[in-house]
């Protein structure tokens, strides 16, 4: 999920500041660039760590800048297909719960948090079920597994991630503690 990788990316040094093409210069003027920013390819951009080597700079036609490569480490935070993560909901809608896993928000749908009907009651912005007192809310932490991943580059805030929380271990933290405490008893689990 989160990961220190090494790239390779150009930054425009702008005029005011080639008297100080520095490491901590160019990290500041990467970070600035690339924190944030998804890549289908390494994820989330979480911070631009360390410089590790600045190329030549080059001059190009009508700008006012200079341009330097630059290879540099930084954290990435990229969840792998069926990995399980921690998350807290961060919303509930009618269709179910943005869960905040790291950087971004997954989709739980309602189809992927239980067997049982999970109504939608916004006034309290939860999601309840009609056959036991399960409630799923916001600020609630849960374990879900990753399920699809669709990275869209250009526009990071419509990138989706889709969880589920169907299976055996995953759910509402709640949920799962009052499982074992039942099972402990010697009482069946209630269905996820």
């Amino acid at each position: 999920m989160y990961k220190r990788v090494r790239l390779k990316d150009t930054v425009e040094v702008p005029p005011e500041h080639l008297a100080d093409v520095s490491r901590d210069r160019v990290r500041k003027l990467l970070q600035d660039k690339l924190e944030g920013r998804m890549d289908e390819d390494v994820g989330s951009v979480v911070s631009v760590i360390e410089v590790q080597e600045i190329g030549d700079g080059a001059v190009l036609p009508n700008r006012p800048g200079v341009y330097y490569k630059a290879e540099f480490d930084a954290v990435t935070f990229d969840p792998d297909m069926q990995e399980v993560v921690d998350g807290n909901v961060v919303e509930v809608v009618e269709f179910g719960a943005f869960v905040g896993i790291g950087p971004v928000d997954g989709l739980l749908h309602v189809s992927q948090i239980s067997d049982e009907y999970l109504a939608y009651d916004g006034e309290n912005q939860q999601l309840a079920s009609t056959e036991s007192d399960r409630t799923l809310g916001v600020d609630d932490p849960v374990r879900v597994r990753v399920v699809t991943k669709s990275i869209d580059e250009r526009n990071p805030r419509d990138s989706k991630i889709g969880l589920t929380a169907k299976q055996p271990g995953l759910g509402k933290h709640e949920w799962l503690e009052a499982d074992v405490r039942r099972r402990a008893e010697g009482a069946p689990a209630e269905g996820n």
